[in-house]
């Protein structure tokens, strides 16, 4: 008899966040891993074995002692929130999220990490209605004002990437995702995004709920679950030091659109209104998955209006204000 090899050690960093903590626990439940939950402020939640370590990622000493002994590293950390800090503080997002990243790439090739996973975003593609892939990017085109900050700042993730996954052992994949929505989002109005704001205005409005802007633009989603097979799809399949995939629905869905279906999904009966004075990002950005299909055999499998039932199932359950 053969012994049975030891679980892989998965280090997520950002464990408290929307992605970090459905990482957490999706390979909390998944045989031959074993979970390292990495935290800064947020203290930890509940979960049957899971490893918590405390530390502040964008100092070095930090950043190496909570990765030590990792095989695979999932990036989640970031510092995010909504659509009003991306109008009147666009530069909160940037400065320590760079530093973070750059400490944890180094870290991971330094201690002989054997797969690390960041995650990208659509930001940086331009406005149309055909979906993007992974060689649409084009650094010339112009980028939307109120992205263009953390769109050079996704670019630079995935390049340190690319560049420390060209110097030996340490396997990069970056995931350039749309809009991700789902349980443990933030679904406070000051700091969501538009789904769970909009989750949250439907569930507990009176008799309207107030969409900012006109309500024309519209997003690509994909549900937190989607996003997290690819993960260890990637982990499982990739066989190249670095791979770039995109992940999205291949489709987009007009604000307000997106609102009356939550409505319709929350069984409530509510009138929406428009308020042209509030910020709003009239984009139409959307992502195909051609190449996670053939590579990693992935493709999104939560449809959007069942998506929207699980959501507002999930909200109900837990109440949650942030």
């Amino acid at each position: 008899m053969t012994e049975a090899s030891p679980p892989l050690t998965v280090a997520v960093c950002g464990a408290t966040g929307f992605i970090g903590r459905n990482c957490v626990e999706h390979f909390a439940g998944q045989a031959g891993y074993a979970v390292r939950a990495i935290h800064h402020r947020r203290p930890p939640f509940e979960h049957p074995g899971v490893d918590w370590v405390q530390a502040d990622l964008t100092l070095a000493d930090d950043a190496a002692r909570a990765l030590d002994g990792a095989d695979i590293v999932i990036q989640a950390a970031a510092t995010t929130s909504g659509a009003g800090d991306i109008v009147a503080r666009p530069h909160i997002h940037i400065t320590d999220t760079a530093i973070l990243h750059s400490q944890v790439l180094r870290a991971a090739h330094d201690l002989g990490v054997k797969h690390l996973i960041t995650f990208s975003c659509s930001i940086m593609y331009e406005s149309r209605e055909a979906p993007h892939d992974e060689t649409s990017f084009d650094a010339n085109a112009p980028i939307t004002p109120r992205y263009f900050g953390g769109a050079w700042n996704k670019i630079y993730f995935e390049k340190m990437g690319e560049f420390f996954a060209s110097l030996g052992a340490l396997r990069v994949s970056a995931i350039r995702h749309t809009n991700v929505y789902g349980p443990h989002d933030k679904f406070d109005l000051e700091r969501s995004h538009v789904f769970g704001a909009t989750i949250t205005k439907v569930l507990t409005a009176t008799d309207r709920v107030v969409v900012w802007g006109e309500g024309t633009e519209a997003r690509d989603l994909i549900h937190v679950d989607d996003l997290v097979v690819l993960v260890q799809a990637m982990i499982e399949r990739q066989t190249v030091a670095f791979d770039l995939v995109c992940a999205g629905a291949g489709e987009a869905v007009r604000i307000r659109d997106l609102v009356q279906r939550i409505i319709d999904a929350s069984g409530r009966a509510l009138e929406i209104e428009f308020d042209t004075t509030r910020p709003t990002i009239p984009t139409t950005i959307t992502l195909g998955f051609d190449k996670a299909a053939a590579a990693y055999g992935w493709s999104p499998r939560i449809g959007l209006d069942d998506g929207i039932r699980r959501t507002i199932a999930w909200w109900r359950a837990n109440r949650p204000v942030g």
